[in-house]
């Protein structure tokens, strides 16, 4: 089979970056084009030299339409409101569109299983494979523990991430929601401040810290009568989301369309 040829959208974010450089060094891949939005200072530039990857002979453009004519997938890192036009396009093209950007709403999230229809795509607020081994556990042990085990998730993120809670975070806490049988947006719990009183039964509380250069850092306690337990998986590099999303396009080639997640990708479901 030829190179998959891949598309990647926020191209000179630092997850654009990484996934750049890592599709240099792999076997079966080629950089299609590099998108950015239509005011970036990385317009025109090459990418592999941006990235840190050497030339590459593909300037980082604006222009997805013409991208898609020559391409066998997109690994989106950009906006929500990015995604979402890149989604349609992907279901237009009918190549795979792999999307780790956060943040996204649910009305968001409809259009992209909207696009679903007509291509492969896999959707997740992380790409790693402890993260979602970690998602697995959570699921498991919400189901296995009690309503008097409290569930807090706690995460911290370099100090220019814009979002909050992560997009990981929410991941752990619909993890935790399934596992009781439960909606997240009924019990999560995203902030407390002043004279809140006690905690409500059932709730998943969120806690979000920023500062520094931290990748990512993810604990969900398990807080009970007389004891506590805590599964924490601490991100030290972020090739490791690139290296997922990569696994996830291969893995999405030849699919039938559906809306999949990196559940599916890592056979963990």
């Amino acid at each position: 089979m030829s190179d998959m040829r891949l598309i990647v959208a926020g191209a000179a974010g630092r997850m654009g970056c990484a996934v750049i450089e890592l599709i240099a060094k792999t076997p079966g891949v080629s950089l299609a084009a590099a998108l950015e939005g239509p005011k970036s200072p990385a317009l025109g530039q090459d990418a592999g030299i941006y990235a840190g990857a050497g030339g590459l002979g593909i300037a980082i453009s604006s222009d997805p339409l013409t991208a898609a004519l020559d391409a066998d997938g997109i690994i989106d890192f950009s906006t929500p409101h990015a995604s979402i036009e890149l989604a349609a396009l992907a279901a237009q093209a009918r190549i795979v569109h792999v999307i780790g950007t956060t943040g996204l709403s649910a009305g968001d999230r409809e259009k992209i299983a909207a696009a679903a229809n007509h291509a492969a795509i896999v959707q997740s607020g992380n790409m790693s494979l402890g993260i979602n081994l970690l998602a697995s556990l959570v699921e498991k042990v919400a189901q296995a523990l009690g309503p008097e085990f409290d569930i807090e998730i706690v995460e911290m993120h370099h100090r220019m991430k814009v979002d909050a809670p992560s997009g990981t975070a929410l991941l752990l806490g619909e993890a935790a929601a399934r596992g009781r049988a439960v909606s997240l947006a009924e019990q999560s719990v995203r902030s407390r401040d002043g004279h809140t009183g006690a905690r409500a039964e059932g709730a998943i509380g969120f806690a979000t810290l920023r500062g520094g250069t931290v990748v990512g850092d993810h604990s969900v306690i398990f807080a009970g009568p007389g004891e506590r337990l805590e599964l924490t998986h601490k991100a030290e590099d972020r090739t490791i989301f690139a290296r997922g999303a990569l696994r996830a396009a291969l893995w999405a080639r030849g699919r039938k369309p559906g809306l999949y997640a990196m559940a599916d990708v890592l056979g963990v479901k």
